[in-house]
């Protein structure tokens, strides 16, 4: 099947004891054994459920994966990812990576002692020199959030092989849909399935995909021990969701495109983060690995005074944390979701006072070139 017919038929559809076409939402905490110590494939909602196990089921056939796992949020996620690690253990991570992957790591993971060096992902040389003995793994995401950075998924994967170490990838931005990591050697994919792949701004949960059975079981473990599960309401919300991905992130991709256009011609934008852009430099890394380049973009206005100056004149942009709505949401990542790393940090990597990020919605594009254009008159 082709991706965009796998969202609508891919995984477990239906209901076969009714014929109903939607996945029915199982909510139940326990199940009825035949005889004690025996189940018919669930027992207790914690350690699997029929709607989360469609959901599962959906989302690893889009990426090609084993295994798929549904969590609470895209942060239980990542931490459940984490714990498969040891104490001692080193992880290379992404340097403009969202900030809550950050904050878990550079204070709550390093507590129980794992290492994490934060590197440009982008550079081969600059993760091969991160590389220490006791590394076991590289996290990337691609693009970064919020510079929208682009990282060779071949070459790291490359890297990975030659030293043996696990490669995990954040796909939240360019969703199953653009870009399938595991085709390109990936050993885990990562989804907040609150962003594109619930796509309402109504649900929020969490997605990973393992490449193998063997490291699914592994997951699996931790998710049942330590229970940060999806409900199964939210799991039926995501398959909603999920159905109209392919139409949606292609109308994210249209606008997109125009939006960054629009910002590379404007005199008070300094500088634009567009992947989808031919002046980007990861521009043909990105067409090369992905079906398209998403709907995020970021660019900064130079002055932090400005930003409200400008935030305070738009309509239709909502401020807000998030992203991979129908809606167009805008934010302030020095601010909002990179406030957690410290200010220092934050300017090294270019996350400037003045730097804007933009989830573009569905809407009628000349009604957002229009708000942005009133938006950044005062700039002019």
């Amino acid at each position: 099947m082709k991706q965009k017919t796998k969202m609508i038929h891919g995984g477990i559809t239906g209901d076969e004891t009714t014929g109903a076409v939607s996945v029915p939402i199982y909510q139940v905490s326990t199940y009825k054994q035949p005889r004690a110590g025996m189940h018919t494939g669930y027992e207790y909602s914690r350690t699997g459920n029929p709607t989360r196990a469609a959901l599962e089921s959906l989302i690893a056939e889009l990426e090609g994966g084993a295994a798929g796992y549904a969590f609470s949020s895209g942060m239980a996620a990542i931490s459940a990812v984490m714990m498969l690690f040891n104490h001692g253990d080193h992880i290379i991570l992404t340097d403009d990576v969202y900030g809550g992957t950050y904050r878990v790591m550079a204070k709550v993971f390093n507590r129980m002692g794992i290492e994490t060096t934060f590197c440009d992902t982008s550079s081969m040389d600059h993760i091969e020199k991160a590389i220490k003995p006791n590394t076991k793994a590289v996290y990337i995401e691609t693009p970064t959030n919020p510079l929208l950075k682009i990282t060779d998924l071949q070459k790291v994967s490359e890297i990975t092989k030659k030293h043996r170490l696990f490669f995990i990838v954040d796909n939240t931005f360019n969703t199953p849909y653009f870009q399938n990591p595991i085709s390109f050697g990936a050993d885990i994919v990562l989804h907040s399935a609150t962003k594109y792949l619930g796509g309402h701004s109504d649900v929020v949960g969490g997605l990973v995909v393992t490449a193998t059975k063997e490291l699914g079981e592994q997951l699996h473990f931790i998710q049942n021990s330590t229970g940060g599960i999806l409900g199964p309401q939210d799991a039926w919300l995501l398959m909603r969701g999920m159905k109209t991905l392919a139409l949606r992130m292609e109308a994210h991709e249209q606008n997109a495109r125009k939006i960054g256009q629009f910002l590379e011609s404007h005199k008070a934008v300094q500088k634009v983060y567009d992947p989808g852009s031919p002046s980007h430099s990861g521009h043909k890394i990105a067409k090369r690995q992905s079906r398209g380049f998403g709907g995020m973009l970021s660019f900064d206005i130079g002055k932090e005074q400005h930003v409200d100056l400008v935030l305070e004149r738009l309509k239709l942009f909502t401020i807000a944390e998030s992203l991979g709505a129908v809606e167009s949401l805008i934010s302030v990542p020095a601010r909002m979701t990179h406030a957690s790393i410290p200010q220092d940090r934050r300017l090294e990597l270019g996350i400037t006072d003045g730097l804007i990020r933009v989830s573009v919605g569905i809407e009628d594009i000349d009604d957002l070139l229009e708000d942005l254009e009133q938006g950044l008159a005062p700039l002019a």
